[in-house]
């Protein structure tokens, strides 16, 4: 039986950038709502990534990432506000399962990594958004999250194909 892992990480090499950098095409190609539209190439994620990985750099922000024998098969990255009167909360950004790896309960598994390194760090709420269209807010509402918000038509992914983005929060 394979074995499923979560750990924080805030020290990110070139091997496990490759590895996150092509996770996160595959996942965008594959249909994911991970912020692209497919077709996309590394060149085009490759900059949002890095932008991603200066927050954890930095110390600000945490990347959680599922491993399974000890090969990456996804991510998730836990975004502190910038201010003082949230310190208690983060934003969950970019959750995505290798689509290689789907449909074998990781995207709950690497959640429940995502909701153990926040109370770590001493959160006691979690906020995401969801794009709207794909049911990915049932898998969220089933974790303990709770829509709070709606932006109508925020999302924009080709001419007439506008989505809702969905915000959801979770007390932990």
């Amino acid at each position: 039986m394979p074995i499923a892992q979560v750990r924080a990480v805030s020290a990110v090499d070139d091997v496990l950038r490759d590895e996150l950098l092509a996770c996160w095409t595959d996942v965008s190609n594959a249909g994911g709502a991970v912020g692209f539209v497919p077709p996309v190439t590394q060149d085009e994620v490759a900059p949002v990534l890095d932008r991603l990985l200066d927050g954890v750099r930095t110390g600000r922000d945490v990347l959680a990432v599922l491993t399974v024998d000890g090969a990456t098969a996804g991510f998730a990255a836990l975004v502190r506000p910038s201010g003082p009167l949230r310190r208690h909360w983060a934003t969950v950004l970019r959750v995505q399962v290798h689509p290689s790896r789907q449909g074998q309960g990781l995207g709950r598994v690497l959640m429940a990594g995502v909701h153990d390194i926040a109370r770590n760090l001493g959160w006691e709420f979690l906020h995401l958004t969801a794009r709207g269209g794909t049911g990915v807010d049932a898998f969220y509402r089933r974790l303990g999250y709770r829509e709070v918000g709606r932006l109508p038509g925020a999302i924009r992914l080709g001419p007439d194909d506008d989505r809702d983005e969905i915000i959801l929060s979770c007390p932990l």
